[in-house]
């Protein structure tokens, strides 16, 4: 195995299926140019936690209500990921907004997956099932996901990949959010996490 390549560390707040879709790119040789080494949650109880620690990813658990301020969070969160001399940060599935202290921090190193085409359904208070609902009560007739550097502004950074996805005449939010996390979020998230590890070891 080659010792050269970037370290990620994914942070997760949930099930994981973002997670488990990046583990399975890497086994797959889908991403070749980064090694998963460090699983973060602000949640003790995420299942994300699980998925990592059967495929022997180290997990830690930085809860952000166990500290008074964002910034002691952020402080904590950084801690960790220099300690281990991460090259990528990869929000899956993170609820945790995170400020220009800690985005600045990491220019071109953080990267997130949102569940719509940038800039449709996008910014402050658009996540999970509400970007689904928005798209359909809309009536736009494709939706898809978009995966970007983060920087202060939420779902604001510099779009690395998309990828459409049809809406169909019945759709729930559910339903949507399913497709499009087949369809579009599994697939561009591991390609995009492959491109940005490549040219980092290729600097």
């Amino acid at each position: 195995m080659a010792t050269n390549k970037a370290k990620i560390a994914v942070l997760v707040s949930g099930g994981g299926t973002n997670l488990q879709a990046l583990i399975d790119a890497e086994k797959s040789g889908i991403i070749n140019s980064g090694e998963i080494v460090l699983v973060i949650s602000n949640k003790a109880d995420a299942y994300a936690l699980k998925r990592a620690k059967k495929n022997g990813i180290e997990t830690l658990v930085i809860n952000n209500k166990a500290y008074s301020t964002r910034t002691e969070f952020e402080a904590k969160l950084i801690e960790a990921i220099d300690s281990r001399n991460i090259d990528i940060i990869v929000l899956a599935g993170f609820m945790c907004i995170l400020t220009e202290d800690f985005t600045s921090h990491y220019p071109k190193r953080i990267i997130n997956v949102h569940p719509s085409l940038i800039p449709s359904f996008c910014g402050d208070g658009f996540y999970g099932l509400r970007v689904h609902s928005a798209a359909l009560d809309y009536g736009v007739k494709v939706t898809g996901a978009t995966v970007h550097f983060v920087n202060e502004i939420p779902d604001g950074g510099e779009i690395i990949m998309q990828k459409a996805v049809e809406i169909k005449d019945g759709d729930t939010p559910e339903i949507l959010q399913k497709r499009v996390m087949e369809q579009a979020e599994w697939i561009i998230l591991p390609a995009s996490v492959e491109k940005v590890a490549n040219q980092i070891i290729n600097k």
